[in-house]
């Protein structure tokens, strides 16, 4: 029997993720008793554990095992170093399979759809999260888990796309600029926050206070500018070339936002959604101007010749119910 063939039917998985949303959601509401959240956040957890092994083509049963032992040990211990220990591993392991479960697009619609998918399957991610009720350093757990995450995807994508000498100079100049847009827009909300902000700053953070105010929340600037347009080009270019799985590790920067949104006590659930959606209009709107830009580069002219290269553009890849190695 092949790797691929042991890939969880969606039938055990959907009916798990199903129990566990309804778990989590009566721990937050709150009905019940505490423990319920936990144990919510425990199946979730497992369960994304068992398809993200499996998608990657490791051993499922062995790691969604591990999930449910260490799991087990949270809930029984209760100790504050566990439960942040568990929603650190939680939001990663959603963030990346947020990513993995992605498929090529050959179109931008479709493109979009799986950006929509992803930024689901990583708020899933979010209630499971904040079920293990962390107590963290909040700065702390949103930098250690995009480092996480962001090594996890590259070394996955780094087997998808065929190794370093798969880049290509083109792949590779896309690769430096994402890591330098995310550096830079990482180092600059740091610097925002030891030294304030400037006469500058101050008009754009009170125009940043008066939109949440009048539409409730607003775009998180690593998931629009950078994450969602990662990941819509990236699909895009997989359905066209491999390199584009190198493109699709930056939609992480994405999907860490959504999965570690509730993590901060001051965020409702409202919020969040609104947040995640107004990113990711943000960020398609973004991505389609990326997408066009690059059409118009590499692609053939004419709409005709467009449509002609859109249907030919069927890179093999498995399909997203089954293992990618």
């Amino acid at each position: 029997m092949s790797r691929r063939s042991a890939l969880p039917s969606p039938v055990p998985v959907g009916a798990l993720l199903l129990v566990g949303l309804v778990l989590l959601l009566l721990g937050v509401v709150p009905v019940g008793p505490r423990l319920l959240g936990g144990l919510g956040a425990a199946v979730v957890a497992s369960t994304y554990a068992w398809v993200l092994a499996a998608r990657a083509g490791g051993r499922p049963l062995t790691f969604a095992g591990l999930a449910v032992l260490l799991s087990a040990l949270t809930l029984a211990v209760d100790a504050p170093w566990l439960r942040a220990g568990a929603a650190v591993l939680t939001c990663t392991e959603a963030a990346v399979l947020a990513v993995m479960t992605t498929v090529p697009a050959r179109r931008f619609l479709q493109a979009a759809r799986e950006c929509a998918l992803a930024t689901v399957t990583a708020a899933l991610g979010a209630l499971a999260t904040v079920g293990w009720r962390p107590e963290v350093d909040l700065l702390r757990f949103h930098y250690l888990t995009l480092v996480l995450a962001l090594a996890a995807a590259f070394a996955l994508v780094h087997r998808l796309g065929a190794g370093f000498h798969g880049l290509g100079r083109r792949g590779l100049l896309v690769v430096l600029g994402g890591g330098v847009l995310l550096v830079g827009t990482v180092a600059y909300a740091e610097l925002l926050r030891r030294y304030g902000p400037g006469p500058v700053v101050d008009g754009l953070i009170s125009a940043t206070d008066s939109s949440r105010d009048a539409l409730g929340a607003v775009p998180r600037p690593v998931a629009a500018v950078l994450g969602i347009p990662a990941l819509a080009w990236g699909c895009h270019m997989r359905a066209r070339r491999r390199q584009g799985w190198w493109v699709c590790a930056f939609g992480v920067a994405a999907t860490i936002p959504v999965a570690s949104s509730l993590v901060e006590p001051a965020t409702s659930l409202l919020s969040a959604a609104l947040q995640a959606l107004y990113s990711l209009v943000v960020g398609l709107a973004i991505g389609y101007g990326v997408i066009r830009v690059d059409l118009a580069l590499t692609g053939p002219r004419g709409r005709r010749a467009r449509r002609a290269e859109e249907d030919r553009a069927v890179r093999p890849e498995p399909p997203r119910t089954s293992a990618l190695l």
